[in-house]
């Protein structure tokens, strides 16, 4: 509103204008579309599948000797360590902003992840490559692998239907923000159901190798097969933990919108009546589907304290409208800089 109570211009004609429609980017997020909120059921149903399989490969490999069912056995484990950190993770950063913590939980996602990645880097690959090197190293003679064989043929199917949910929420996703699923995956800022897919993936490769252990061993009575399967499990497990690592160190560190939406969101500001530049301009991914926006913006020095304020709750609205993942915007009034 003006100074005479007449509706400011939704617009400066002379100014670009910002797009159409509401942008969705798989890079930021939503709380929309399908598959939205499907995280914590995913990571459910994944940590009851790691937990029957930890229990059952531990005791197969107990009976066979087998260090590459230990191996998976110890992957299950740090799994299902995983999927009881990532389910923490997605319910504490729901928590709704407090005095003590005014922008929200939502970075608190990234640090449970991120000890999540660190459970899977030391409680699976650290003691597969301990356990493979140990089975290189004294070259035992395996034994009966039958109950082994059962067990990872159960475990397959297991692990596969996990699989099976977080693959069904990554692609309604992915569908949503009309990209590829890898691309999503790649991108997406919400790393829980990047981790079960990862880690199925990886759990249904190591089964796999983990049985052409036992066929090697059973076939030449040597237990080097099995003591490369289980080597082969390790460097599987770290490379993943590493990729989870680093994708939760980004968002923890602060990961900005890409370039192009920075642009848009400066065409936007500028396009807002009394707005003469936007200075400087901060957006911070805190979670899927929840953007911080601070801006330093100038405004037309013969604005009024009315029309700047009603600039900044037209900006406000009109970004969230533009980029639906926007939750909070702060425009900080502030002079040119002046070259002397």
């Amino acid at each position: 509103m003006n100074t005479q109570g007449t509706p400011e211009p939704s617009r400066n004609p002379s100014a670009e204008p910002g797009p159409a429609g509401p942008v969705l980017d798989a890079r930021v997020g939503s709380l929309s579309g399908p598959g939205a909120g499907g995280s914590t059921f995913t990571v459910v149903v994944a940590a009851a599948a790691n937990f029957g399989v930890a229990l059952a490969k531990a005791v197969a490999g107990l009976l066979s000797g087998s260090s590459a069912m230990l191996a998976e056995a110890a992957h299950s484990v740090a799994d299902t360590i995983t999927e009881a950190l990532l389910f923490v993770a997605l319910k504490r950063s729901k928590k709704p902003p407090d005095e003590d913590h005014p922008l929200g939980y939502g970075p608190e996602r990234y640090i449970w992840a991120l000890l999540a990645s660190v459970a899977t880097f030391v409680g699976g690959g650290v003691f597969a490559l301990y356990d493979g090197i140990h089975a290189l190293t004294q070259d035992e003679n395996p034994g009966d692998p039958t109950v082994s064989y059962i067990v990872l043929a159960v475990a397959f199917l297991l692990e596969g239907l996990s699989l099976r949910t977080g693959l069904k929420q990554a692609t309604g996703r992915a569908q949503h923000f009309r990209v590829p699923t890898l691309r999503y995956l790649r991108f997406t800022p919400d790393t829980a159901v990047k981790a079960v897919v990862m880690e199925d993936s990886a759990a249904l490769v190591g089964l796999v190798l983990a049985a052409l252990g036992l066929l090697g061993g059973q076939l030449t009575g040597s237990g080097v097969w099995d003591g490369v399967a289980s080597i082969l499990i390790g460097i599987l497990l770290v490379c993943v933990a590493v990729v989870l690592g680093r994708s939760n160190t980004e968002f923890l560190v602060g990961r900005a919108l890409p370039g192009p939406l920075r642009d848009a969101l400066r065409r936007e500001l500028v396009s807002i009546r009394h707005i003469e530049q936007v200075l400087e301009l901060t957006t911070v991914v805190q979670g899927p589907g929840e953007i911080l926006v601070a801006a330093k913006v100038d405004f037309q020095d013969d604005s009024t304290a009315d029309q700047i304020e009603w600039a900044c709750e037209e900006a406000e609205s009109r970004l969230r409208a533009m980029i639906p993942a926007v939750r909070l915007v702060y425009l900080d009034p502030t002079p040119p800089r002046r070259d002397t």
